[in-house]
């Protein structure tokens, strides 16, 4: 009974080892989508570990009360589900330039903003090398956001990134 404890927790770790070594070393694409408009951003994901990686966004947001630029850092923890299949969380921030030429009076509060980002996603890595994902990156303005209504954004998207 003893060796058979040993045989699959040996068994377990390996697999657990395995599936962590999915992530790849690059990912770069695209992340599309928005809570409030159209947004899209050309992403690219660096692992730094087993489990950890970078992800940098630059992109646009066009809403029906603003146009912005932004460029998003998060450092992420990714944790196997199965076979492909992962989930990962992550924090980080970013800084952009916001444009409220559709609201009369809005320019006033044009400018540069500084905004904190958490995130939680899942992803689904194929065969050949092609990551989707689907995340949730609620932001919140910590400078610069006097035009927006409550300095809090929910960001939904679709991720399709090329791995290499």
């Amino acid at each position: 009974m003893k060796m058979f404890k040993l045989f699959m927790a040996i068994f377990c770790f390996c697999t657990f080892s395995l599936e962590a070594q999915e992530i790849s070393d690059h990912a770069l694409g695209l992340r599309l989508g928005d809570s409030d408009g159209f947004g899209a951003e050309i992403s690219y994901q660096k692992l730094l570990s087993r489990t950890n990686r970078l992800e940098l966004d630059l992109g646009f947001r066009d809403s029906r009360n603003y146009d912005a630029v932004k460029l998003a850092g998060l450092y992420q923890w990714v944790f196997p589900i199965d076979q492909g299949f992962h989930w990962y969380y992550g924090a980080g921030g970013g800084l952009g330039s916001v444009d409220f030429g559709n609201i009369p009076n809005g320019s006033e509060n044009d400018g540069i903003f500084i905004f904190a980002a958490g995130d939680i996603g899942a992803e689904y890595n194929f065969d050949f090398p092609l990551l989707l994902s689907l995340d949730f990156r609620p932001e919140i303005g910590i400078v610069g956001y006097k035009g927006f209504s409550d300095n809090f954004d929910f960001d939904i998207a679709l991720g399709v990134r090329y791995q290499f």
